[in-house]
């Protein structure tokens, strides 16, 4: 096996970034694809509280970087869908314990136990963004329709193509009312700024939350918008490149296109 390492960063912190790995690393498994995710954000971690897995860490990353247990120790399984796995971060230890060398060896290590390795990346551009993309094959930077979130970005991708990895866009939180009124950036906007591959379009989703508090995966809520589109981004991750970009709509746009086919308003 010679799994693909992704790592998903940002560069702004609270743009959806966790969920955004636990909603694709779930995805992808829901694809019958043996996948990891991993927390990198050594000091703090949620990604085990987003995958309700908290209560179940015994070992962290730190501890299967540093040999202080085995790979196998600190992948905790998830309960509801199978041939997915979390390794948390440490909570003990900072950044620094960890180096980009480390990473390096340690992600050899995951690519012959794993289809698929997602490093959720820290906020920065720091020691935990350089451990988290010294390892990676490629990149998925996520975004929000906000100018600040769209110069980070920016910044983050020009690191990301002077390490050779080609990095691609995942657009989140969007509200189709604030862009087709001209209050929030467009899709097509933000991609001529950023001049990088769109892989997918994320609405906002009240699901989101109730996926966090519940530790429900947001790809197993049938009625999750936002889950939807993770899986079909997961899907284009996973070979599918020619499955279109489903476009966030209004419920308005909706009816009005709905209207123009039965010749309705004319």
């Amino acid at each position: 096996m010679d799994g693909r390492i992704i790592v998903i960063t940002s560069g702004k912190g609270g743009v959806g970034k966790t969920t955004a790995t636990a909603s694709i690393g779930a995805a992808l498994a829901l694809q019958r694809k043996r996948v990891a995710v991993i927390d990198m954000d050594i000091g703090l971690r949620n990604l085990d509280v987003v995958m309700g897995l908290e209560n179940r860490i015994i070992f962290n990353v730190v501890d299967a970087v540093k040999g202080k247990c085995k790979l196998k120790q600190a992948a905790i399984k998830d309960r509801r869908i199978d041939d997915l796995f979390l390794i948390p971060a440490s909570q003990s230890d900072n950044k620094n314990v960890l180096s980009p060398k480390d990473m390096v060896q340690f992600g050899e290590k995951l690519r012959r136990e794993f289809d698929f390795v997602l490093m959720d990346c820290p906020a920065g551009i720091e020691r935990g963004f350089e451990n988290s993309v010294a390892a990676a094959d490629e990149a998925v930077v996520v975004c929000t329709p906000e100018v600040s979130s769209v110069r980070d970005a920016d910044r983050v991708i020009g690191l990301l193509y002077a390490r050779s990895i080609t990095p691609k866009l995942v657009v989140n939180r969007i509200i189709p009312e604030m862009v087709e009124k001209g209050d929030m950036l467009s899709h097509v906007d933000m991609v001529d700024v950023l001049s990088i591959e769109l892989v997918g379009l994320v609405p906002m989703d009240d699901h989101v939350l109730i996926s966090t508090n519940t530790g429900i995966p947001l790809v197993l809520q049938k009625k999750s918008k936002a889950g939807e589109a993770f899986q079909r981004i997961a899907m284009r991750i996973n070979g599918a490149t020619d499955l279109p970009i489903e476009v966030p709509q209004s419920q308005d746009r909706f009816w009005k296109k709905i209207g123009s086919k039965l010749g309705l308003g004319k």
